[in-house]
């Protein structure tokens, strides 16, 4: 019999070998099968494969999903031989490689995050630990995770005899995609460059469809998430997770001629030109986790949980951390309304709208002083709501002037303020003004986290990097701007013209992966304290509602200013009142990058869809909502001329198809609720 079972094991090797045409149908009889040097992993539901290989002893996978046909399933390879592999001070992992032994497992991942898109995660998973050894006999592990339309994975290093240390000089990691792939992608800036020399800052534009041959702006690549299009393949969105201080951030290169993008660590300039490019690492260790979500559709692009479903949480949160709404008078009012009755205003405005909380910007120190900040506080606190604090980063690697300044740059100012906002009940901070990812600022993101945690304060990151999977790792996390965010409507034309087309992007990349402090939703038609002069909006009042859903964060910073609450019609009002800002779930419904986004956001038993659109021109498009199929809902929109708000009841077919109208730069929400 045992000879019997061998014979038919190397048959069926030869059939896979010499028969390309039957892999498609060979899926489903094993998850792990080697062929030509390779090792394959399906994901639980059979549709999403793993590739690991070598070729000439280096290391490389493959990626892509298998997709049904009329003739039975057939494969497409989303990302071709891609390679693999790091540079050490102590070795070389990326050639002359060989496979020690390859293990596949399965994974299950279950958990709870309130922060963010999804509250309840519980997915099955695949695993493949790949141990291999260099030229030398060192050893080296490539852990990989495999979901349905998901795929993470990390090098493991553990010790090599006495060396308990390296250095990463350089990853080989790469992504390779097909030469028909288009780009949307936000190009890495230079170091130490725009206002006060505060960049990189992840706040440039995306260039949407680009060529795979473009160019980044600036020559130092893209920043992640970075999303590719397929053509009618599908999509790819590569990104990153699992940062900490015991690593650099990383970001994309430009790509080769063979459209291979290779992983690039931090440019010399940042932090002022302070700290390493390059990565210092304790053994055993791991690097970050690289991550891809991949599909036919931008369903699983938009819905993925992968940065969270791979780290754990590092500590324990001190209190139950509170998300919810805050009143912001800067973003509007500018730096003048950092004054003592300003302040009380928008008190007073976080107060009438039920809103947990009020942001205090930048200049608080010098325009208020901390007696009279004490005195605001309660105020605030009598009033019934909460209080977030700016301050700068500051240390030596810009030159922003605004303060509060000279106490987060180090552990004994940064404990010493904390302790004083303890005392004065303060719950949370918006630090502003980062230098760069090498690991020396990493560090210093972690650490600021970690401390405000012993204190009991939440965190809001700007001028900052891209959070990685922190909502999990990071109880007191709350969000980061990382983006082109809201501040730039008011500050140029360009940014109000563009709005609509970056606000249908950011729900298909930037904030797929982490939680964006955007400080939108803005109802002054003109961007200045007396809704009459300065910028001009180009949305509509239900566009801007719509944001408020498509924009995930746990704490948002809303545009709101006094005036809104007698000149705008009052359903708008009361539907900011009661917009929530966590989720336990979310679904794409329809939508392309830059053009047009509908999406279902469920709150507890509400579901909010929300849409916006970006076209030149009035769009009408039928949506399945099978969430509402034949019930009555709320339905927002900017009426027949395009300009007139207006709220109405309207019932949902049985089927749950729903005719959408929606006006060049307009929205539309549906809000429901589902017992």
């Amino acid at each position: 019999m045992k000879k019997q079972t061998l014979l038919i094991i190397a048959l069926f090797s030869m059939f896979l070998a010499h028969n390309k045409t039957a892999l498609s149908t060979c899926y489903m009889v094993s998850e792990s099968v080697k062929f030509d040097s390779k090792t394959e992993v399906l994901s639980p539901d059979s549709m999403t494969f793993l590739r690991f290989g070598l070729v000439g002893g280096k290391p490389y996978f493959e990626a892509g999903y298998l997709k049904q046909g009329d003739n039975g399933k057939h494969e497409v390879l989303m990302l071709e031989q891609s390679p693999l592999g790091l540079i050490t001070n102590i070795g070389d992992f990326s050639s002359n490689m060989k496979v020690l032994k390859t293990r596949v497992g399965e994974r299950q991942i279950k958990y709870e995050l309130s922060r963010s898109k999804k509250s309840q995660v519980d997915i099955k998973a695949k695993e493949l630990f790949v141990q291999m050894v260099n030229a030398n006999k060192q050893r080296i592990e490539v852990e990989f995770v495999i979901e349905n339309n998901n795929i993470a994975f990390r090098y493991n290093i553990p010790m090599h005899g006495e060396t308990a240390c390296l250095v990463v000089e350089k990853e080989m990691t790469g992504f390779n995609f097909p030469a028909h792939t288009t780009t949307f992608l936000s190009p890495q800036s230079s170091a130490q460059i725009g206002w006060k020399r505060t960049k990189p800052s992840y706040e440039e534009e995306y260039k949407a469809d680009a060529p795979i041959t473009s160019r980044s702006q600036y020559g130092f690549g893209y920043t992640f998430p970075c999303l590719f299009h397929e053509g009618e393949d599908g999509w790819v969105l590569v990104s990153e997770t699992g940062l900490t201080g015991k690593y650099c951030g990383s970001r994309l290169s430009d790509a080769s001629l063979e459209g291979v993008y290779i992983i690039e660590f931090p440019m010399e300039g940042e932090n002022n030109g302070f700290g390493s490019t390059t990565a210092q690492m304790g053994l055993p260790g791991s690097t970050p986790w690289r991550t891809i979500t991949l599909g036919e559709t931008l369903h699983p692009i938009v819905e993925t949980t992968i940065p969270f479903d791979v780290v754990k949480p590092l500590y324990e949160p001190m209190i139950d951390y509170k998300p919810g709404r805050a009143s912001w008078s800067w973003i509007v009012w500018q730096d003048a309304s950092m004054c003592y009755d300003d302040q009380k205003t928008f008190i007073d405005l976080a107060a009438d709208m039920g809103w947990e909380y009020i942001l205090m910007d930048a200049l608080w120190d010098t325009q208020v002083g901390r007696t009279r900040m004490e005195e605001l506080f309660k105020y605030a606190q009598n009033k019934g709501v909460d209080v977030f604090l700016w301050y700068n980063s500051n240390g030596g690697w810009n030159d922003a002037p605004q303060g509060m300044k000279h106490c987060m740059d180090n552990p004994i100012s940064r404990k010493a303020e904390m302790k004083w906002l303890k005392e004065q009940g303060i719950k949370g901070l918006k630090v502003d003004f980062f230098g760069g990812d090498k690991q020396e600022t990493i560090k210093l993101y972690e650490a600021i986290l970690s401390d405000a945690n012993d204190y009991g304060l939440q965190i809001i990151f700007h001028g900052c990097t891209l959070p990685r999977g922190w909502e999990r790792m990071y109880p007191n996390y709350c969000a980061s701007e990382a983006v082109l965010a809201s501040e730039n409507i008011v500050f140029q034309q360009h940014f109000c013209d563009e709005e609509a087309f970056n606000a249908c992007l950011h729900p298909f990349i930037r904030n797929t992966v982490g939680s964006m402090d955007f400080g939108g939703t803005f109802l002054n038609k003109r961007m200045n304290r007396n809704n009459d002069g300065g910028t001009i909006r180009r949305t509509t009042d239900i566009f801007e509602l719509a944001t408020a859903v498509l924009f995930q964060s746990s704490v948002q910073n809303f545009a709101l200013t006094p005036n809104n609450l007698k000149e705008q019609p009052n359903f708008e009002i009361d539907f900011m009142k009661q917009v929530p800002t966590t989720w336990d779930e979310v679904r794409f419904i329809d939508g392309y990058p830059g053009r047009y986004i509908v999406l279902a956001r469920r709150s507890g038993a509400d579901w909010y869809v929300a849409a916006i659109n970006a076209e030149q021109e009035m769009k009408k498009i039928t949506v399945e909502l099978p969430m509402f199929a034949g019930k009555a809902v709320t339905y927002y929109h900017d009426g027949k001329n395009g300009s007139t708000p207006t709220m109405q009841e309207v019932k949902v077919s049985k089927n749950g198809k729903f005719k959408l109208t929606l006006q060049k730069n307009g929205g539309a929400i549906l809000k429901g609720k589902v017992e």
